[in-house]
């Protein structure tokens, strides 16, 4: 058997029994995708007949070998043929040939031309996947002609001597929807994606069709759900609970950030925010539609009630072991913010001023010396010249009273701000 082998060129070989008898042609290989790094052949789907096709599965070690045909262990009378394609969990023509896969180490979404096998001891492993042009020419038989146009006008072309492959450790299958049989099913624990930076990863995500997205998405773990959602676009996470179920959409708008489901939730319908607040927890119904009574253009319409508070006898030990006990907190978790015991605002403290400091010392003796803050009613623009004035990454939000209600952070600050300016550009066009 010969060291590598192409999917495309094995396709519809001839295979023999162990007499030389023909007994159909390949029509596919299923593959363990349990075994090792890359997934094993298990079983040979045959076919024949046509029009009216048959099908029939044969163990790989009943296999002699593949080269210019497939040559069988068994007689033919032994190989059992039935109407249907026989069901297996993973095979390369149906899960992986023309399916969009994630290449893991660029961050991008790719489509498999054609799939690089590797023959090791009789057996045939899914080592690579290509994803260039080639890979097409390939299929569609067109090589040599391809090849020799190319090579006339440009024989040293990258094409001709680099084939655009991507290691099989280095991509993750996307499913289909409502057939989660790909290796996306395997162990979610284990899922390639999760290396993926959760933004890099929604921007992914972003550039799919609505049905890979939301194969891709329901794939995920709930951690990773809830950090890839708060990173997409509106529109996208929109257009992706409307295709979750009300308990999913419940689920994600409980477990992100505050402030981002306050921004979803106002550019929803009225009826349907309505309809989805209905299914939150009362903590957290109570929580969001404090936020939603703010004007969205103001601090309190920017601002997250998910913040780190202590109270003012509280010890750098204590701060320490917050930051510890919280440490998949949704807000941020670097800045930890004083109040006494009815939550008058006191003063801000970071690890970073407190972390060198002795176990006992106060945190409120640790927190900046100006005590920097807005209301509620303040302008985006009073809070950006503020955070940019200061060189803080965050500030507390105040009622008249000197309650602290929440904080706002710079990156919500940025991107209302960004909006603004682009709708006064679009305005001047």
């Amino acid at each position: 058997m010969k060291l590598f082998l192409y999917f495309s060129q094995i396709i519809g070989l001839d295979i023999l029994d162990a007499k030389g008898q023909w007994v159909g042609r390949l029509h596919d290989i299923a593959m363990n995708p349990y075994s090792d790094i890359y997934p094993k052949a298990s079983e040979l789907i045959i076919r024949r007949g046509s029009p009216a096709r048959e099908y029939a599965r044969v163990n790989w070690e009943d296999i002699t070998y593949i080269e210019e045909e497939v040559r069988l262990k068994v007689l033919g009378d032994r190989v059992k043929f039935f109407k249907e394609i026989p069901k297996c969990d993973f095979t390369l023509r149906r899960d992986i040939f023309d399916q969009q896969v994630v290449d893991i180490d660029d961050q991008r979404v790719v489509r498999v031309n054609d799939i690089y096998l590797l023959c090791v001891d009789n057996q045939l492993y899914a080592a690579n996947v290509d994803v260039g042009l080639r890979g097409i020419f390939r299929r569609l038989g067109w090589t040599a002609v391809i090849d020799l146009i190319v090579s006339i006008f440009n024989s040293r072309s990258p094409y001709l001597t680099q084939d655009e492959l991507i290691p099989w450790k280095a991509t993750q299958i996307l499913p289909k929807l409502g057939r989660m049989k790909s290796v996306l099913k395997v162990e979610v624990s284990k899922n390639k994606l999760s290396s993926i930076p959760p933004a890099a990863l929604a921007d992914i995500i972003q550039d799919l069709d609505l049905f890979a997205r939301v194969s891709i998405f329901k794939s995920m773990d709930a951690v990773l759900q809830n950090k890839v959602f708060t990173d997409m676009a509106l529109t996208y996470k929109e257009e992706l609970i409307d295709q979750l179920s009300e308990h999913e959409v419940a689920n994600l708008i409980t477990n992100i950030p505050a402030d981002e489901a306050t921004d979803l939730l106002m550019k929803l319908p009225r009826d349907k925010t309505h309809h989805l607040m209905g299914l939150l927890g009362s903590e957290t119904n109570k929580k969001l539609r404090k936020l939603l009574g703010f004007a969205q253009d103001s601090a309190g319409g920017l601002m997250t009630t998910e913040y780190l508070y202590l109270k003012p006898d509280a010890t750098v030990a204590d701060g320490l072991k917050t930051i510890k006990d919280n440490i998949n907190f949704p807000g941020t978790i670097f800045f930890l913010y004083i109040v006494d015991d009815n939550h008058k605002y006191l003063g801000t403290t970071s690890l970073r001023r407190f972390f060198n400091e002795g176990p006992q010392t106060l945190l409120l003796s640790t927190c900046y010396p100006e005590n920097i803050h807005v209301y509620t009613d303040d302008s985006v623009e009073q809070v950006a010249l503020l955070l940019e004035r200061h060189k803080s990454s965050s500030i507390p939000v105040l009622n008249r009273d000197d309650i602290l209600q929440g904080i706002i952070t710079i990156d919500d600050v940025l991107e209302e701000m960004i909006a603004l300016l682009w709708h006064q550009y679009k305005e001047k066009l």
